[in-house]
């Protein structure tokens, strides 16, 4: 029996240190071999008992949250519907992962949503069942339930966690104006119609994460989004030189953009890369460490 009222959960966003794309699938999905990672930028999410399904946002000042849709289209709100009940939710969602960015904030507030519906209702779901759910909303949700670092294949959402005993130092800066996903996988198709059927394997970025050597992992870093990103987007090329100016190791655009980040050799490496970039005139730069924690209970 229900004997709580509301429960938060917090989910973290995510980073691809490789995306290796194969040749879009007669299904209309690309192949993936990926290796994700969460760092430390969160959204909370906070479901409710209420009278009606409803869906409030707020979050950082320098997030566009006019682009969050506030109804059922909301992937946080489908999410709710995946172990249905006659309960009405006030979702609310507080937001600090960049919007459309390729951090895939949608994706956690989905899992972040999913758990605590699970935990406000006491159905204990099993882990299989919670993530066979959250494939069904999005290749990036079973990541952002698991956390830490894991390779993602099939359309990245077979998830397998990684050993990585690392402290990985980011500094990621979003942009002003988000970017489609699809528009940048149908950018990918035109720029490579040749590309293989597989996609580039991860083992080489794995190699690099287990010897805990930064510079190693930066030489790894591999990302095939990243040339149609660019292409539509050019001054991400821009920021990703600038960046590098200001002493990170290696930039990379995240996921399909346009949050570009910044791996950095320490902390202080970080800190000091943010502020060459604030002083550049980029309006935002954010220092983050991983891998942390997936979703989880706060309250």
């Amino acid at each position: 029996m229900r004997d709580r009222t509301s429960v938060t959960v917090r989910a973290a966003a995510k980073i691809n240190l490789h995306l290796g794309v194969g040749r879009v699938r007669e299904d209309g999905f690309h192949p993936l071999d990926t290796v994700y990672q969460a760092i430390s930028l969160y959204d909370d999410v906070t479901v409710s008992v209420d009278d009606a399904d409803h869906l409030s946002v707020a979050g950082a000042a320098h997030l566009d949250l006019d682009e969050i849709p506030t109804d059922g289209s909301n992937i946080a709100v489908r999410a709710l519907a995946e172990a249905p009940c006659d309960v009405r939710h006030h979702l609310r969602i507080s937001k600090e992962i960049p919007v459309a960015g390729g951090m895939a904030g949608g994706s956690a507030d989905a899992a972040a949503a999913l758990l605590a519906h699970d935990r406000l209702h006491g159905l204990a779901q099993p882990d299989d069942v919670l993530l066979a759910q959250a494939a069904r909303l999005g290749s990036d949700v079973p990541f952002s339930l698991v956390g830490g670092t894991a390779r993602g294949v099939g359309r990245g959402e077979l998830v397998t966690p990684v050993e990585d005993e690392g402290s990985w130092w980011w500094v990621a800066v979003p942009s002003a104006a988000g970017l489609s996903t699809p528009a940048v996988y149908r950018h990918f198709d035109v720029l490579r119609p040749d590309a293989p059927a597989e996609p580039a394997s991860a083992e080489p970025l794995l190699a690099a994460l287990a010897t805990g050597e930064p510079l190693r992992v930066a030489r790894a870093l591999h990302n095939d989004l990243q040339e149609p990103a660019i292409d539509l987007r050019p001054e991400l090329g821009d920021l990703i030189a600038r960046g590098e100016a200001e002493g990170a190791l290696r930039g990379i655009v995240s996921g399909s953009g346009p949050t570009v980040v910044f791996l950095c050799d320490s902390a202080d490496g970080a800190r000091a890369t943010a502020a060459g970039l604030v002083g550049a005139g980029y309006a935002v730069a954010l220092t983050a460490t991983g891998p942390v924690a997936g979703a989880h209970v706060l309250a």
